[in-house]
């Protein structure tokens, strides 16, 4: 009779034990990333769009002084209130926007609509010749954290969760 030993080809125990160790560690370091990168995203998002409103602005207040006197009317949305007030008027005003870039409330309404997310505050600094003005343009959110320091007619950032800040030229 002839025996043959047989060699068994596999993993042992220990050998399957240590693999699901590691994996169970690889997968674990992977699950407590999501929670940042979903707030990064987030982030991102809400600036996109914070951008797409300070574009959306400084395109109106450019299209504003271009207006000639009683022609406000044609103003889009609720700027033909504000037309040709801007450069006499020292304290900001405060516009609110929804989630999709969409103006909402009054101008300077206090508190924010509720359906506000993102809220813009633009104030016209001393113009440094006769033609030409600069606008500073604030965008925060959430829309309900938003104030303006009543001694600096500053917008508080304080209890904001993010911001962009712009400064625009607009021609007179």
């Amino acid at each position: 009779m002839n025996l043959r030993s047989r060699s068994a080809a596999g993993f042992s125990l220990v050998e399957v034990t240590l693999a699901l160790g590691v994996a169970a560690f690889a997968l674990t370091a992977i699950l407590g990333m999501l929670p940042v990168g979903l707030k990064t995203q987030q982030a991102g998002v809400n600036q996109t769009k914070a951008n797409a409103i300070v574009s959306q602005i400084i395109d109106d207040l450019r299209a504003d002084v271009r207006l000639p006197p009683g022609q406000a009317s044609k103003a889009q949305g609720q700027w033909s209130n504000l037309h040709g007030h801007w450069a006499a008027v020292a304290t900001p005003d405060t516009l609110w926007f929804t989630n999709d870039g969409d103006q909402t409330g009054n101008v300077n309404q206090s508190p924010a609509p509720p359906d506000a997310v993102f809220g813009a505050t633009i104030k016209y600094l001393a113009p440094p010749t006769v033609t030409t003005s600069i606008a500073r343009i604030t965008v925060a959110w959430p829309a309900a954290s938003i104030s303006i320091n009543p001694n600096t007619q500053e917008v508080d950032l304080t209890n904001v969760a993010g911001s962009i800040d712009m400064f625009a030229a607009v021609n007179r």
